[in-house]
């Protein structure tokens, strides 16, 4: 028996080898895996590892025993029990949302040390590749451009030039035109917009309550009083007109100075005028007549409806490039259906993995069975049965054979077959259509069309009618005869 007891170990001698002998003849060791007593006799597997036998319960357990021996016999220290009434928390290294290490969820040991997951999707992925998650690599910045690109502005599509830029009609920064870059990065343009949309609510939500709430029953005045409430306007107002509306009139000027009005000079004009006026009224109320002057002594501002107007634009903006980004991103994935290497056949008969780029018309490229088809071809030799569902919507896939065309982008399934490349690069099928709903993201809604053909009657119009309104009330207004043309001219 004493034999028995030398060959049957549980845990290296570090630790504790809980194994005894049951009254009669059988021999009981632990499985160094998952702690079972295993009856040594009853031919369980086993295994010899550093001139010791262990025993296991069942096959897995030996399995996952050969595959990793070390991590059985020095298991890391557990870590100490959460006191009552608190929690133990780990962060998930995929999602990094906290994670509660005592809920039983997912977890996952990794060179000595125990990870926790919120879910088993996370658990999966992390382990597939651990070091991507623990050894992320640093974001690189875009490669620009090629040489040549053109851009053009989303407003004015008849303004295209080389390089990157600004648009002289209406300020704007252009956009590379064609097919978008299957690696760019979020828009810079859309995450300022959000930006500056988020301080413009915060400071927006107040500013319309205590310029309205009046209205709505509530003793605004009895706040901050009467010229107290003007000065908390102005100070809220100002941060929304001249930070998050900075862009709006840098546009609405370069119209004025290209001599192009558009939606931006509107904006421009209206919002400045009514901060402006309201500036005036707070900073320098005695240049108003008394008769514009409230029960309070005060005259009205419109702080407000200059807010409220860059928060609106604000918010179709952000709205209309979170659109236009996903619309990117679809593209983007398109283009991503497309291998980004092929198969090409030597003049001798051999084959060398090549990147796309390099691939010319009349080369040889052989598709193998799962392959996604780099290219738009014409298959000269094998047959196969092609998805096309990318293209047709088709879910069954189409019988092919020499003679047939294929098309860039579609997955070859189950045969294999030698083709020769038609169209490569921006000529294929795929590529035209990318570029297609490329060029329609750019082009412009027929409603703003429509806006900005009105903007270029309308905007002259109205100054044409502040200017007269001006002159008419200085020459043949009331006294103050000054102060009574501006206000004529402002409302405009």
């Amino acid at each position: 028996m004493s034999e028995l007891f030398k060959k049957s170990v549980s845990r290296p001698s570090a630790v504790p080898i809980n194994a005894s002998t049951e009254p009669g003849p059988t021999a009981i060791a632990i499985d160094p895996v998952c702690g079972m007593k295993v009856d040594t006799t009853a031919g369980k597997p086993t295994f010899d590892h550093a001139g010791t036998t262990y025993h296991f319960c069942r096959e897995g357990c030996r399995t996952k025993f050969a595959a990793d021996p070390a991590r059985y016999l020095n298991p890391a220290p557990k870590a100490a029990p959460a006191e009552p009434g608190s929690t133990s928390t780990a962060i998930d290294p995929v999602c990094g949302m906290k994670v509660d290490t005592t809920a039983g969820k997912p977890t996952f040991d990794h060179n000595g040390m125990t990870y926790h997951f919120c879910r088993e999707g996370c658990r999966t992925k992390f382990a597939a590749d651990p070091g991507r998650y623990l050894n992320p690599a640093p974001k690189t910045a875009e490669p620009p451009a090629p040489k040549g690109t053109m851009y053009t502005c989303p407003m004015d599509p008849q303004i295209v030039q080389e390089g990157p830029g600004v648009c002289p009609i209406c300020g704007m920064a252009l956009e590379p035109m064609g097919i978008p870059s299957a690696t760019q990065g979020p828009d810079p343009e859309l995450i300022d917009f959000i930006h500056r949309l988020k301080i413009g609510v915060v400071l927006t939500v107040p500013l319309v309550i205590l310029a309205m709430g009046a209205h709505a029953g509530l003793d605004v005045t009895s706040w901050f009083g009467a010229r107290g409430a003007q000065i908390v306007e102005l100070l809220l107002a100002t941060p929304v007109v001249l930070y998050c509306g900075k862009p709006f009139f840098e546009r609405g000027f370069a119209s004025i100075k290209n001599r192009a009005p558009n939606m931006w000079t509107l904006i421009t004009l209206g919002t400045g005028a009514a901060f402006l006026y309201s500036l005036a009224a707070v900073g320098l109320p005695h240049l108003f007549p008394a008769e514009m002057r409230g029960h309070h002594g005060t005259v009205p501002v419109y702080f407000e409806a200059a807010a409220v107007i860059i928060v609106l634009v604000l918010l179709g903006q952000v709205l209309e490039l979170n659109a236009r980004a996903r619309t990117g991103d679809a593209l983007r994935a398109l283009l991503n259906l497309v291998s980004k290497t092929a198969l090409r056949i030597g003049a001798d008969g051999s084959e060398r993995e090549v990147p796309l780029d390099e691939v010319l018309h009349g080369d040889r490229i052989r598709i193998k069975p799962g392959a996604s088809i780099p290219v738009d071809g014409i298959i000269d030799d094998g047959q196969s049965a092609i998805d096309e569902s990318l293209l047709s919507g088709e879910a069954l896939p189409v019988d092919k054979g020499p003679g047939d065309a294929v098309t860039g982008g579609t997955l070859n399934t189950w045969g294999a077959f030698d083709m020769t490349a038609h169209a490569v690069g921006s000529e294929t099928v795929l590529s035209r259509i990318v570029s297609l709903v490329a060029d329609a993201q750019r082009s412009r809604a027929p409603l703003q069309t429509l806006v900005d053909r009105v903007s270029r009657y309308f905007v002259p119009a109205v100054v044409v009618a502040a200017i007269a309104a001006f002159f008419a009330w200085l020459a043949f207004g009331p006294t103050p005869a000054l102060a009574y043309a501006i206000v004529a001219a402002v409302s405009c």
